[in-house]
């Protein structure tokens, strides 16, 4: 018979932390907390191939799993003493989901299930306070109505704040038990006006409620959203774990919190997390109460004058600091962990591997590495590729002036500018419309995911450091600032005040998530500076790679920035680019619109000198490292506009309707395929003499200064016959020839070719008698093999993924099955032409972590691409 159901708790459990795709991520962890002894509520969990059947059977249950679970309650009631639905001592459970990836927030909880009108009378007697079991009883039936019948919040919100007003008391745990037990009444009464029946009395019939509530929330619009942005498959489903309930909110000698074993935001190794004295857990994460810290040492460190958990119940820390020490040394990472003290019992309530910032996520890599609880190889593979991005945030500039009107918690580290929004939707509106946009919120909740993506940066005036906007733009690497108490947001009128500043929605703000600095308007910002714990990982990435790193670099700027990331030389110079502004994209259009040889002649004269500068400029900062240079491949420089076209007349002394006219004689239909790359070089061989002759009069000066000479690598773009490169590498080889009888010099260099084109994929054993090097153009390849323009596709491959007819976006990451098998035939037919000749990625996929995976599979030498990826 297959198992549905895997129980955990009093020592011992069916499961373990390896099962994390059967028994998702809480429930594997739940089952390896309670069989290494941990005080784990018992309870069992629901596979996440329960819910896969339940989506594939029209949101119908296997046939043995009612049997299965109530066999698994039997087994709850016999190892708590209580009883579920009785009205002595009833057993009450909390419902909750649990994929195999984390989620946070993006599914359904459901607490105190079990409660009715007879239950919580019981409740009542046995706790000896009435206040907390119709507490526990007005957050159950808001709570199943929201998540199970589907009844918006508002309605039960509006009721609170009533009785909140008429009791003339602003905090939920000042209303005493006569007033929860008439709003439980008041919300029962609610449920039958919208839903036209009774809120459910039956506790079996809410625990298949709750069940259901929990497999639904798996397919609903914010858990899409995040799996999509976390590239989550929908396949893998969820499972539910059913757990006996502890209460934190039974009175002072309980508490709820949520800690994580080592700093999430910067890395260091301090136990680090908030409580809340008598309340749940949802009370902490959801920012309705100010959260005390866990430590003596945070408290004073944010200034707070509420005790700390050390301080209030030292005995309960102790026994934390012990857990946090076991946990860290079992699963061998940081962990997030949520915790209840339940009459001064402490019980376990969940461990994951916790979120953190990309910074955190290094220093906790090095420091662990460092003592011994991992090696140094598991430190590289814990780290994504993805984070390295996010360590490229910018932080404010230290000079610039700034107006800081509030601060709050440095929740999410980096600065961050944009226009001021209210509502998520708003945030991803504006985005969507090229602007930046900073989300500034009261709170944040789950619905607010989209927004959060859309957004620069968050800003919140509720909540702590492991609020909901926290954790979320923590784990996607935004900068936020939360808790920023002094903020009064009126919605309604789209604005926020802060003393006798108002900030309009629009008007340009600024936060520092590393300091919790709120700023009016947009403050510079200075690129940050790699080092420490980046360095070491990178240090400790060199020591296993196999793959070199370049980048495609044209300017110094660009260059140094490379030099600096670590790059092993310049895979792509697009001498093109290097004539985009100014005077020089007139030089450069008056030599393409030249009608002789004479006029083109003097507009390559003046290219010359710039070019030369700027290789120069170039092999200087490598300093020895390989430069690649790519020839002329133009396809962008035809003047447009009126006033484009007189620059060029006036520079080129001729009439402007001449000019015109060229621009009508050179006009392509489809210019991607058209006079470019080495079609222009055969056609012009000067232009190829030019650019040759600049790249070795730049060796040559940089070899006289440095005392050894650069070694040159000249690239051929575009070529798809033989014929093409040989005769344009007896170009380079002739301007090369004179440069050394000119200088006296003895230049290093290879001539090689990009390979762009599926014809010089296949004909690559004959390239190769004359390449010394392949180095493969990934976004031309990418377009023509799949007869795609890059410009274009957007419109309809979002249209494409939807429809799975393409997994992702081939411009973004590598096509491995078409594209990349071109490559492989290349890289075949080349090495068995030219033995161990050299070769690599140059496209932007030289920056993509899958697309590198396949490059390295493929043998390829080195990957290039552009500094900051």
């Amino acid at each position: 018979m297959a198992k549905w159901v895997y129980n955990f708790g009093a020592g011992g459990a069916d499961g373990h932390a390896d099962m994390k795709n059967l028994l998702g991520g809480k429930g594997a962890n739940l089952a390896e907390m309670a069989a290494i002894g941990l005080p784990v509520p018992p309870g069992f969990t629901l596979t996440t191939e329960v819910c896969t059947q339940f989506f594939q059977k029209k949101r119908t249950y296997p046939a043995q799993l009612k049997d299965q679970v109530a066999q698994a309650l039997l087994l709850v009631e016999e190892r708590t003493g209580q009883k579920f639905g009785d009205v002595t001592n009833p057993l009450l459970v909390s419902v909750r989901s649990g994929a195999r990836a984390s989620m946070p927030g993006m599914m359904d909880t459901v607490l105190n299930l079990g409660l009715n009108d007879q239950t919580v009378e019981a409740l009542a007697k046995r706790s000896g306070d009435r206040r907390f079991a119709y507490d526990s009883y007005r957050r159950f039936v808001q709570m199943y109505s929201d998540v199970v019948l589907g009844i918006d919040l508002s309605h039960f919100e509006k009721l609170l704040d009533r009785a909140k007003q008429r009791r003339k008391v602003k905090q939920d745990f000042e209303l005493p038990a006569q007033d929860l037990e008439k709003l439980v009444q008041d919300y029962k009464a609610c449920v039958q006006v919208e839903l036209g029946e009774d809120f459910p009395e039956d506790p079996q019939q809410q625990l298949w409620g709750a069940i259901g509530a929990v497999f639904n929330s798996w397919m609903n619009q914010r858990a899409k959203t995040y799996r999509r942005l976390h590239d989550i498959p929908e396949s893998w489903g969820t499972a539910v774990n059913v757990q006996a309930m502890v209460f934190g909110n039974m009175g002072e000698d309980c508490a709820t919190g949520v800690a994580f074993t080592r700093n999430p935001s910067d890395g260091t190794n301090d136990f680090y997390g908030e409580f809340l004295v008598n309340a749940q857990g949802e009370d902490v994460v959801a920012g309705i109460r100010t959260p005390q810290e866990l430590t003596i040492k945070a408290r004073k460190i944010h200034g707070s004058d509420m005790l700390s958990l050390e301080e209030v119940m030292p005995g309960i820390y102790r026994e934390l600091c012990a857990v946090r020490q076991q946990l860290e040394s079992h699963y061998k990472d940081m962990q997030d962990i949520e915790f209840t003290i339940q009459q001064n019992k402490l019980y376990m309530l969940q461990t994951r591997t916790g979120k953190r910032t990309s910074h955190a996520a290094l220093r906790i890599a090095v420091d662990m590495a460092n003592e011994g609880l991992i090696s140094k190889s598991k430190a590289l593979l814990r780290l994504k590729p993805e984070l390295i991005d996010q360590l490229l945030h910018p932080t404010l500039d230290p000079k610039a002036p700034k107006q800081v009107i509030a601060r709050g918690l440095p929740a999410s580290p980096g600065a961050a500018g944009g226009k001021v929004v209210f509502t998520a939707d708003e945030a991803v509106r504006r985005s969507r419309d090229g602007e930046r946009v900073l989300l500034v919120r009261v709170e944040t909740s789950p619905e607010d995911i989209h927004g959060l993506h859309a957004a620069e940066g968050v800003l919140t005036t509720r909540g702590g450091m492991t609020s909901h906007a926290a954790v979320v733009a923590r784990g996607m690497g935004r900068p936020c600032v939360a808790g920023a108490g002094e903020v009064q947001v009126d919605y309604a009128a789209g604005k926020f005040t802060v003393g006798d500043v108002t900030v309009q929605e629009g008007q340009m703000l600024t936060i520092d998530g590393g300091t919790g600095e709120v700023i009016c308007g947009e403050v510079p910002t200075v690129p940050p500076k790699l080092s420490g714990a980046f360095g070491t990982i990178m240090a400790w990435a060199d020591e296993h790679r196999t793959l070199q790193v370049r980048a495609n670099a044209e300017t110094p700027n660009d260059a140094r920035q490379a030099k600096e990331f670590g790059a092993q030389g310049i895979g792509l110079v697009r001498t093109e680019h290097m004539f985009f502004d100014g005077s020089r994209i007139v030089a450069m259009r008056q030599m393409i619109l030249a009608t002789d040889e004479a006029d083109r002649k003097k507009a390559l004269d003046q290219l010359l000198t710039m070019q030369r500068e700027d290789i120069t400029e170039l092999f200087r900062i490598m300093d020895g490292r390989p430069v690649t240079v790519r020839l002329l491949d133009p396809h962008e420089f035809l003047p447009h506009t009126e006033a484009e076209m007189a620059s060029v007349a006036k520079a080129a002394g001729v009439p402007l309707n001449r000019v015109r006219r060229r621009v009508s004689d050179l006009q392509e239909a489809n210019p991607m395929l058209g006079h470019r790359g080495c079609r222009l070089a055969i056609t012009y061989p000067e232009v190829c003499e030019m650019q040759t002759r600049a790249i070795f009069e730049a060796a040559a000066i940089v070899g006289r200064e440095r005392g050894n000479q650069p070694v040159a690598e000249v690239m051929v773009p575009l070529v798809a016959t033989t014929q093409e490169l040989s005769i344009l590498k007896g170009v380079v080889e002739k301007t090369a020839a004179a440069v050394q009888k000119e200088q006296g010099v003895n230049l290093g260099y290879h001539v090689g070719t990009m390979i762009e084109l599926p014809r010089a994929c296949l004909q690559a054993g004959r390239l190769a008698g004359q390449a010394e090097f392949f180095s493969f153009g990934t976004n031309d390849l990418t377009q023509t093999t799949y007869g795609l323009s890059r410009d274009d596709a957007g419109a309809f491959l979002p249209e494409y993924k939807a429809k799975g007819i393409v997994e992702q976006d081939p411009f973004v990451s590598l096509d491995t099955e078409g594209v990349g098998e071109l490559i492989e035939i290349a890289v075949e037919r080349g090495r068995a032409a030219r033995k161990g000749m050299k070769m690599g990625i140059c496209g932007e996929h030289g920056g993509d972590p899958a697309s590198i995976e396949f490059c390295e599979a493929t043998g390829l030498d080195y990957v290039s691409c552009s500094p900051f990826r």
